[in-house]
């Protein structure tokens, strides 16, 4: 599993223009799933989530985790954080798992997250065409990739 991780101020998502995740201090994290991703790659993705201390204290420093500052999470699937742009101009996505590996991967992981943080995430929907929309605060983005774990 590969995510992005950015802390926001705000951030949302919309389907044909309707918004369906909208979400005020916390972070967007943009989801890519491969075939070889288990059980255990959402339990350590997960916790490292939520547990990132990127928020700032009451000195200004980022020592503070979403968790200790009760923000929330939208969760987006995207297959194009496994592009291999290494041959030519157009990104083979090969690598990203299809539907019926990385749904239940996706659902599992919606469900370990909300466990984590101990209440509801937002989300985008699997496979649809969205808009998401974020101020990211800071900039601070994050990827983190299940495969570098050591």
């Amino acid at each position: 599993m590969k995510a992005v991780i950015q802390r926001v101020t705000h951030a949302s998502v919309t389907i044909e223009g309707e918004q369906v995740a909208s979400i005020q201090q916390g972070v967007l994290v943009l989801l890519g799933i491969v075939n070889e991703d288990a059980q255990e790659d959402i339990n350590w993705l997960s916790n490292k989530i939520v547990n990132l201390r990127i928020f700032a204290d009451e000195n200004d420093v980022m020592n503070k985790s979403l968790s200790d500052i009760k923000g929330d999470i939208i969760l987006v699937s995207q297959f194009t954080l496994h592009a291999n742009t290494k041959k030519g101009n157009r990104p083979s996505y090969i690598k990203a798992a299809k539907p019926e590996v990385a749904i239940p991967l996706y659902e599992t992981f919606i469900k370990q997250l909300e466990n984590d943080l101990g209440k509801p995430i937002q989300t985008g929907q699997f496979g649809a065409d969205m808009k998401v929309e974020l101020l990211n605060d800071g900039p601070v983005t994050i990827i983190i990739d299940t495969k570098n774990k050591e």
